[in-house]
């Protein structure tokens, strides 16, 4: 009887071993920026057993981060391949480097990732994997540099994405309303300073990267918007203000604030409702069959 009970739990595991997403890891070259960079791509388990197109989720990694973020830093180890599978879509985790906010850097031409992120990856994802090669099967989000990199990449190419979402977004690189002690100030604030000039002789260019000031943008833009963040959280006052700028002036979307601060532990919490909301828009739009 124990080795009837054994055989059938080998066997059980074995399935669903079979039955998991699996992670590739490519490379994906640059020509703006003259490199190549690594990229983890998720494929559903039903991914080898089908002919059809996948829509994608791009899923940004924070600042002092990078690509593998997402699956080896969540606490749940294979939350990501879980949502893969459960939502029956391709999620990919490319390189932002440790701060580049995903902007093409007028100071550092070695920093063009905008154009990395929202023209060459997507390309190389398009080539090498079967994918729905037009915006209503795109969606996109991240955490805290990566949700404010989700939201200005689709504020800015929204006829790249269909949905875009951001947990814990880090929203404004002027910083206004952070809560963040001196010395920490003193260190981000250098590192804009990298890739945007010191705020004191370049305000134009620091207004135009804020994503809460393109709320007018994405009204017009037509892409679903869901955003969140923790009430302990030091970015919290700018998510709050872009959510009203969005109620003020009557634009869709999906504002969330729940017990939280900066920590992994949220926005493995978060994560799942984003993928919900991605879900309700490519099924609207035909691009997402079904779950399973």
């Amino acid at each position: 009887m124990k080795i009837r009970v054994l055989i059938l739990g080998l066997l059980f595991l074995q399935s669903m071993i079979v039955s998991a997403a699996s992670v590739d890891t490519i490379a994906v070259h640059s020509n703006a920026m003259n490199k190549t960079y690594k990229a983890a791509v998720v494929l559903p388990a039903t991914y080898s057993k089908s002919k059809e197109a996948y829509p994608v989720l791009y899923l940004l990694h924070g600042g002092y981060g990078h690509f593998s973020d997402w699956l080896l830093k969540v606490p749940e180890k294979n939350l990501v391949q879980s949502l893969a599978d459960q939502y029956n879509l391709i999620i990919v985790m490319p390189e932002g480097e440790i701060f580049s906010y995903y902007l093409d850097s007028q100071v550092n031409k070695e920093s063009q990732f905008e154009t990395y992120i929202s023209k060459e990856v997507i390309e190389k994802i398009d080539q090498t994997y079967r994918t729905v090669r037009d915006r209503k099967g795109r969606v996109i989000t991240g955490l805290s540099m990566g949700g404010y990199g989700s939201l200005y990449l689709a504020s800015r190419h929204p006829d790249t994405y269909c949905a875009a979402g951001s947990m814990s977004g880090a929203l404004n690189p002027d910083m206004w309303s952070w809560k963040l002690t001196p010395e920490r100030y003193t260190g981000i604030k250098k590192a804009f300073e990298g890739i945007l000039g010191p705020i004191e002789t370049n305000t134009d260019a620091y207004k135009a990267a804020s994503v809460i000031n393109m709320a007018d943008k994405m009204k017009t833009n037509q892409v679903a918007l869901i955003f969140d963040c923790g009430v302990d959280d030091f970015l919290i006052e700018p998510n709050r203000e872009l959510h009203r700028r969005l109620v003020f002036n009557n634009t869709p979307h999906d504002y969330t604030e729940r017990p939280g601060n900066h920590t992994w532990d949220y926005w493995q919490n978060s994560l799942p409702n984003h993928l919900l909301f991605f879900k309700k828009v490519l099924t609207a739009n035909g691009s997402l069959k079904s779950d399973k």
